[in-house]
């Protein structure tokens, strides 16, 4: 059983982070970042071939993840896959107890390590969406056989609030859920007044009662990342004023400045109705997402009891960040 699901029907804020797989055949890439995460997160997705980048896959790493302690998402994209393919890690992914999917068309090859690998494509992250609630509630494959014994995780999806057109971002998710999503995490949030607009509209169209909204969130930690963000990620909107908050500063207080940054934006977060948690990307500096959630007030380290006090020495501020995207 999903225990994301668990938190979720809760009430509870969830937390989910994210883990990138090695470039490489080594299981303790996986579970060192699994037990950095370990009582800090209640979840973590697995990314699959994250921007079209070969690495260790995400069923395996979801596995690797579990043997650490951490509850794994597994990501299944449809660029690499056939639907006979993807309905067989479906299945998989069921028999080997992972609780939680997260469904989505994918990166096409041309913009990862291998531009001249064929794209599949034979079904998109909607119809991917569908086809796993067919699996878990009608136990029936897409060719109409039965299955044996029905998977069992809880459904996931994402959305770019911010991608034009954005007037049809809404009605985009709640196409995703009307095909079976249950939660969604949405691409990175730095101008939540524009959030909280696509939520009203979310709200309106009734995709909160039947979809939770993890938003995303992450730290700038250098103004590097803060360039590669604004004019290298489609879909993103940086505003004016976090662009000229972190610019203003010296270089080597950037990073403590986008830190706190996504803090801020995490509790004003909270505060939207409809919003069920955060998704946390911090592509690198996995051992910096302790002290995010704890100095937000977020997470299972929230509630009483549950989690040690983080020393105040433990985590670094200043390590180098990783790939983002």
């Amino acid at each position: 059983m999903s225990g994301l699901r668990a938190v979720l029907d809760s009430g509870r804020f969830a937390v989910t982070a994210e883990i990138g797989p090695p470039r490489g055949a080594d299981p303790g890439a996986v579970e060192r970042k699994a037990e950095l995460l370990r009582g800090w997160v209640d979840a973590a997705n697995v990314t699959d071939n994250q921007g079209a980048h070969v690495r260790l896959s995400s069923l395996g790493g979801s596995v690797l993840a579990m043997r650490a302690g951490l509850e794994p998402v597994m990501q299944l994209t449809c660029r690499d896959r056939n639907r006979i393919g993807l309905q067989s890690d479906l299945l998989t992914a069921g028999a080997l107890g992972i609780p939680n999917v997260l469904l989505l068309t994918g990166d096409h090859p041309r913009f990862g390590d291998h531009p001249d690998a064929k794209p599949v494509f034979d079904l998109d992250g909607v119809q991917l969406t569908w086809l796993a609630r067919t699996l878990r509630d009608e136990g029936v494959l897409m060719s109409g056989l039965p299955l044996s014994v029905r998977p069992n995780w809880l459904i996931g999806t994402v959305e770019n609030p911010f991608a034009p057109p954005a007037e049809f971002r809404a009605r985009r998710l709640a196409k995703k859920v009307a095909a079976g999503a249950e939660f969604v995490q949405t691409q990175y949030v730095f101008d939540v007044e524009a959030f909280e607009r696509w939520m009203a509209r979310l709200r309106e169209l009734g995709v909160t009662e039947r979809c939770w909204v993890l938003a995303g969130v992450g730290p700038i930690r250098s103004l590097r990342v803060l360039e590669f963000l604004r004019t290298g990620v489609p879909g993103i909107h940086i505003p004016e004023q976090v662009e000229r908050r972190l610019r203003g500063i010296p270089g080597d207080r950037v990073a403590d400045e986008g830190i706190s940054l996504c803090i801020e934006t995490i509790q004003r977060l909270r505060d939207i109705p409809g919003v069920a948690g955060v998704h946390l990307m911090a592509f690198g500096y996995e051992r910096g997402v302790p002290d995010i959630v704890r100095r937000a007030g977020v997470g299972p380290a929230a509630q009483p009891d549950l989690h040690p006090s983080l020393s105040s020495t433990a985590v670094s501020t200043r390590e180098g960040i990783g790939h983002v995207g």
